[in-house]
């Protein structure tokens, strides 16, 4: 059974500033770690204390991760190394990230124990069938340096899901993943995995934002035993302004927070695990300091009011965009 385990007037702008004074601008190794948690404390942005989920075969996986989609190769392992140093202990990729190696390189680099790392990587639709997830699998092993993977996820609902489920399944036997899961699955499409499995999905990774509320689909994946995974919570920087809503800048204002906080807490808080991706040091900090406060009944149900009701990227109940998954949309490795 899955479950939500609980341990224990300031501008975007205005925050990033202080925190990189504080810190004394870009650092990088342990100085930066350093630095970048005074800064937080100077500025009231302590980090809190992290909060765990424990998925339906009692591994225990942080609920708030560090994302590395769109992350230029040649910052990619600075970023996560840093990422990790700051405090971030879930690390997402893909391989259809095409930064596999780099992720790898940095979980090195940040001098961390691996054990303490939960680690999340996807198997993308053209490795799709039983022989050919084996091999991706282990393609992505060796890009990555690791010889287990905690949480390994189908990226897409397309392609011949059913053949390479069986192969997570084995690999999850085995002991090379700690975890299986899905990315971007509806109900349906879900429901129909798991009829036809041995192993419920551990995890589902959808889009899931302020302006996307995916709260239905959340009810019915957790009834089927599966938590619900966001990504693209802060729109991926593709729809700003969502940080020009009035109901998000006076709820940052009441708890002296970010609107980047307040959107993240509000996923976090309803025992949505999410993934957060940013190049930016300070931001690292920052997005952690969403853990420190929480939100309001009324402050919740002000924010069901900024749902769209539609995807902001790519709709996976459509023909042409399934055609786009299928035929365009493969990143070069």
């Amino acid at each position: 059974m899955s479950e939500f385990i609980t341990t224990a007037n300031t501008s975007r702008r205005t925050f990033l500033r202080s925190t990189l004074l504080a810190t004394g601008g870009l650092l990088s190794g342990q100085a930066f770690a350093a630095s970048a948690a005074a800064g937080a404390a100077n500025t009231g942005a302590a980090a809190g204390s992290m909060e765990f989920v424990r998925l339906n075969n009692g591994v225990e996986m942080p609920i708030l991760g560090y994302g590395t989609l769109r992350i230029p190769r040649e910052k990619c392992a600075d970023c996560v190394a840093q990422a990790i140093r700051t405090g971030w202990r879930l690390i997402d990729t893909a391989k259809n990230y095409s930064n596999e190696v780099q992720v790898g390189e940095g979980i090195r680099r940040s001098g961390i124990d691996r054990k303490e790392l939960f680690v999340t990587t996807k198997l993308w639709i053209k490795d799709y069938g039983y022989e050919q997830a084996k091999a991706g699998f282990e393609a992505s092993c060796r890009r990555l340096g690791l010889d287990y993977i905690d949480l390994y996820l189908l990226h897409q609902p397309f392609g011949d899901v059913h053949g390479a489920w069986r192969a997570l399944e084995e690999l999850h036997a085995e002991g090379r993943i700690r975890a299986i899961g899905v990315s971007n699955f509806f109900p349906d499409r879900l429901t129909d995995l798991i009829l036809t499995s041995k192993v419920v999905p551990a995890v589902n990774q959808i889009e899931f934002s302020p302006h996307f509320q995916r709260w239905s689909d959340k009810r019915e994946n957790e009834e089927a035993g599966t938590l619900v995974e966001s990504w693209g919570p802060l729109l991926s920087g593709m729809y700003p302004e969502v940080f020009d809503e009035p109901v998000l800048k006076e709820i940052a204002a009441a708890h002296g927070k970010t609107v980047a906080q307040v959107i993240l807490r509000w996923l976090t808080q309803n025992g949505v695990i999410t993934v957060v991706k940013t190049e930016r040091p300070e931001r690292m900090v920052e997005n952690l300091g969403s853990m420190s406060f929480r939100l309001t009944a009324e402050e919740i149900q002000r924010i069901a009011s900024l749902d769209r009701r539609h995807t902001m990227y790519k709709d996976h109940r459509s023909a042409k965009d399934v055609r786009w998954f299928h035929n365009e949309a493969t990143r070069p490795e």
